[in-house]
């Protein structure tokens, strides 16, 4: 949920070690300046993946399809306390089982925004344990998907955000592309 104070990021080096702090859409300007997110990938009790589809007022990749939830801890906060926060804002939700199962980094450029993620990525895992209630300004769909089927989707079709794939490897789903 958007608030009228600026939201700021913890840039980091390729080891994840905090080197400062950016204003978050400084962060996405220009080359992108590393700086550490988090992501969600929760599973309902059938063990499928619980996808959101990105509102279209979110500043860059939006519309697009993307991992259960995403965003970027505090400075001073610890990235499990960002994501649970997180669950809460967009989703209305809070899991079981809440774990890291790893983390990554990318660098991805929004052709129609002109912003760029350049994150290190760290990912956690859990099932969902409420119906979501997304927000409106962050959420516009939801769905559960079969990991048979996302283990056979096209990433390429632009309708995913470009995290998406690495963020399913990392919580452990095997994809075939």
């Amino acid at each position: 949920m958007s608030t009228n104070r600026t939201e700021h990021v913890v840039v980091v080096d390729e080891h994840d070690l905090p080197v400062g702090v950016a204003g978050k859409l400084e962060a996405h300007r220009g080359a992108g300046i590393l700086h550490r997110a988090v992501s969600a990938c929760l599973f309902d009790e059938q063990g499928r993946v619980v996808l959101q589809r990105r509102a279209m007022r979110k500043y860059h990749f939006a519309g697009r399809w993307s991992n259960t939830c995403c965003t970027h801890p505090r400075p001073g906060e610890r990235p499990e306390t960002a994501i649970v926060r997180r669950l809460r804002e967009e989703l209305g939700v809070t899991a079981d089982g809440l774990r890291s199962a790893g983390s990554f980094t990318y660098r991805a450029v929004d052709l129609r925004s002109g912003y760029v993620e350049h994150e290190l990525d760290h990912v956690f895992t859990g099932t969902l344990v409420d119906e979501p209630r997304p927000h409106p300004d962050e959420v516009m769909d939801w769905r559960v998907v079969d990991r048979d089927r996302v283990a056979v989707t096209d990433w390429g079709a632009g309708i995913y955000t470009p995290w998406l794939a690495d963020v399913l490897r990392v919580a452990g789903i095997g994809l075939s592309q």
